[in-house]
């Protein structure tokens, strides 16, 4: 085997595996369209009112959901909630979320002022709704409906600003039956937390016991443009994920194949993108849940919906109880998921190489702690990992240095046998075992190395710290691609390089593959996050200056 094939190998690996990425983004079957008839869509209307909520034990449906939907838009309001982290509307119909902005996240650079907006009602919609649920309810004794997300709550503000100083900040909300069953619905917001707790407080006033869940879900339409090709950008899971002992993601195109619906414990739900997620959270990490996950029709299409319903709580006549959870939206900061459940840091994906890539990330905080700067912390943090590997490297390298040796005997053999293959190759393992030189020697190393690289890809694709983290100079943020190519072609002349210390393949067409290679990284490199092109950028330095004094030492002991 050629002294060149072992990068070959790395090259096409992982030029595959950008290419596989960019094929499941562009063939991922498109979600359901509604082609149902006018009348249809109609009915469809009709029964979305239970189609869009998890159903009580027993319960009896409403049977006139559109009247009483109608009712409640027109009598709802909003609810304006600002903290330090997050600023919110809040809808008195249900106590829905419909908007969420994180102003300590911006947009872009160029738009410091305005705030990444996560939730939101605008096309595509995507919020959050929770509710409670009234079991073994007589059709005939409406009084004893549980507010749903459709009942109507009331509120003495439509403004909360959570001040410095204060420990917290809480919003309630009013609900009242007919019959005595009162219920306040509390969110309460923290000064720096993007978490939020939400507790429903019922006070039964009535003459008979009380049995009902809670419930929370997120729902959320499919973008128009979430198609196309991201070979060239990230390809960042956007969708659905639970917890079940262990992190489950659950895609759109796979609720539309097939409904989720089956207990969990100590579990969680969210919607998940790049850089952010939206989950609820049960208050208690030992009581069972039922999660279920559904398309819905509406109006404006089709809407993916996953949502949590607690096990059943009775409060007797003339007393009170309380049904607790937890929200979380915000970035997808490691430290802060990993305190508020368990394996909700694991919406941080990086796939098969987590194992791996989690004690990089780790590492890379480390110094970065140190070293207050991301894109230094990223160079010694490539240091590190090129030190870790440096005896593997040396194999590697010394292994190309005796190729090199090597290289006038073999294009002597090649001139000697001319288009005899079989010939050839004979000769030339002959000579290998005469020099005693192992070819495959240089390729077991950098084999090595290539889960490590994948790894620290998905590290710096994923991290909510590198999103508009400067470096210095013309890098104001890592993890968009370098605003003038200066680190990709810098990249590209660091690979060339290292081309021209290799010694060159003996076939002409390899040889000339090898050398578009650099220029054929450099486009890709040109589109990816300019943390990973500086982590490139340095490794190649570093193997070079390694592969350099390697070589020479070897060439100065063969003249002796």
């Amino acid at each position: 085997m050629e002294n060149q094939r072992p990068l070959l190998f790395m090259t096409l690996f992982f030029v595959g595996f950008l290419i596989w990425q960019a094929w499941v983004t562009d063939h991922a079957p498109p979600p359901a369209e509604n082609t149902e008839t006018a009348a249809a869509d109609a009915s469809s209307a009709e029964t979305q009112f239970r189609d869009d909520l998890p159903d009580a034990e027993n319960a009896v449906s409403e049977t006139k959901p559109r009247t009483a939907t109608a009712k409640a838009v027109a009598t709802a309001e909003t609810v304006h909630v600002k903290t330090d982290v997050l600023e919110l509307t809040i809808s008195t119909q249900g106590g829905d979320i419909l908007k969420v902005e994180l102003p300590s996240y911006p947009v872009s650079l160029e738009q410091q002022d305005i705030p990444f907006t996560l939730l939101t009602t605008d096309s595509p919609r995507y919020i959050a709704q929770s509710g409670l649920l009234h079991d073994k309810q007589a059709e005939e004794d409406k009084s004893h409906r549980a507010p749903n997300h459709y009942a109507v709550f009331s509120s003495q503000q439509k403004e909360y600003i959570l001040q410095p100083g204060d420990e917290k900040l809480e919003v309630p909300l009013i609900w009242q039956s007919e019959d005595g069953v009162a219920v306040e619905k509390v969110y309460t917001f923290y000064p720096g937390k993007f978490v939020v707790d939400l507790e429903h407080r019922i006070n039964n006033g009535s003459d008979s016991e009380w049995i009902g869940r809670q419930y929370r879900q997120l729902r959320r339409e499919l973008s128009k443009e979430s198609g196309g090709s991201k070979l060239f950008g990230n390809n960042a899971y956007v969708g659905t994920a639970y917890f079940d002992s262990k992190y489950e993601k659950l895609a759109f195109d796979d609720i539309t194949e097939e409904k989720l619906n089956k207990e969990i414990t100590g579990g969680w739900i969210s919607m998940v993108e790049h850089y952010f997620i939206s989950a609820w959270i049960p208050n208690s990490q030992e009581d069972s849940e039922k999660v279920k996950a559904i398309q819905i029709n509406t109006a404006t299409g089709s809407e993916y919906l996953i949502s949590l319903r607690s096990a059943a709580q009775t409060i007797p006549a003339g007393q009170s109880g309380s049904l607790k959870t937890r929200f979380y939206a915000g970035p997808k900061l490691h430290e802060r998921l990993l305190d508020i459940a368990p394996g909700l840091d694991l919406t941080s994906d990086y796939g098969i190489f987590t194992v791996i890539a989690q004690p990089i990330f780790w590492l890379l905080r480390k110094i970065h702690s140190v070293v207050g700067n991301w894109g230094w912390a990223i160079i010694f943090l490539t240091m590190i990992i090129k030190l870790l590997f440096y005896k593997l490297s040396e194999t590697s390298y010394r292994s190309m240095a005796n190729m090199r040796k090597l290289t006038p005997k073999l294009k002597a053999l090649k001139d000697r046998v001319g288009d005899d293959k079989q010939k050839y190759q004979q000769a030339m393992m002959e000579m290998y075992k005469k020099e005693k030189i192992n070819p495959m020697g240089g390729c077991l190393p950098i084999l090595i190395q290539i889960p490590v690289f994948i790894s620290l890809y998905w590290v710096l694709l994923e991290a909510v710290e590198l999103r508009q983290a400067p470096w210095m100079f013309w890098i104001k943020d890592l993890s968009i691609k370098d605003p003038f190519f200066v680190l990709p072609l810098l990249m590209g002349a660091t690979m060339f390089i290292q081309q021209k210390l290799n010694p060159p393949p003996p076939d002409p067409m390899q040889a000339k593959l090898f050398m578009a290679l650099p220029f054929v990284f450099t486009v890709f490199f040109a589109f990816f996050p300019a943390g990973l092109v500086l982590y490139w950028f340095v490794n190649s330095l570093l193997s070079i200056s390694q592969q350099w004094v390697i070589t020479r030492r070897i060439e100065k002991a063969a003249k002796k």
